[in-house]
């Protein structure tokens, strides 16, 4: 348990400072960045685009995650690659053709491929493409937007893919995003999680550090 990474997702950071945000985030000790790539289309949120990556890249040697929430991934795997991303993750619902976007995703070198699983998707939607997938998010919120309340019914969903991942003998990693909280994470990590990307509920929290904040998050882990 004591090597579980936690990602703070940075839609809930500061957006007038956040350069001095990932900085402050790093120094705390944040082990990579999540970012929700929202195009308003296949969720009902703007975000980031590519050029807040490239803009924020040097601020930290921390690994970039772009996450993909998009109706048309195809057109903006390359420009968020170009501009920093070490892992691109997308949604098995919003790809035609996974197999070609993953296979894509793996002819740059050193970036990661990474799958999210909408709540309502069962994890045997990714039999079929485990094998080329470096991580799986599994999202226990509906996505979209942030502060919303964590979904129990998930905690089975991260079990079950934990078994069928370590069954294969494969490395892909299980992360979780959506409503973690002190209440929670130990029972997300308990489920087999490898990663936890905090938000509003356990990172962004008001009135503390983030090096108290990751402190605490860590001694939960």
């Amino acid at each position: 348990m004591g090597n579980v990474l936690i990602a703070p997702s940075m839609i809930c950071a500061d957006a007038s400072r956040l350069g001095e945000e990932i900085r402050a985030l790093d120094e705390a000790g944040a082990d990579w960045f999540h970012f929700d790539i929202m195009d308003g289309g296949f969720v009902p949120n703007l975000t980031f685009g590519s050029h807040v990556l490239e803009a924020l890249r040097p601020h930290s040697d921390k690994p970039f995650e772009a996450h993909l929430m998009v109706r048309d991934p195809d057109q903006v795997i390359e420009p968020f690659i170009l501009s920093g991303a070490q892992r691109v993750t997308l949604h098995v619902e919003a790809c035609t053709h996974l197999v070609r976007l993953l296979l894509l995703i793996k002819t740059f070198e050193d970036v990661q491929t990474g799958i999210a699983l909408n709540p309502g998707t069962p994890p045997a939607a990714l039999d079929a493409v485990l094998e080329w997938t470096d991580a799986v998010t599994v999202m226990t919120v509906n996505p979209g937007y942030a502060g919303q309340k964590f979904l129990e019914p998930m905690l089975r969903k991260i079990e079950q893919l934990r078994l069928t991942i370590d069954g294969r003998g494969l490395s892909t990693v299980i992360t979780v995003d959506g409503g973690l909280c002190p209440e929670n994470i130990a029972a997300v990590v308990d489920a087999g999680a490898d990663m936890v990307i905090g938000g509003a509920s356990s990172v962004f929290v008001t009135g503390h550090s983030y090096r108290e904040i990751i402190a605490n998050l860590r001694r939960m882990l």
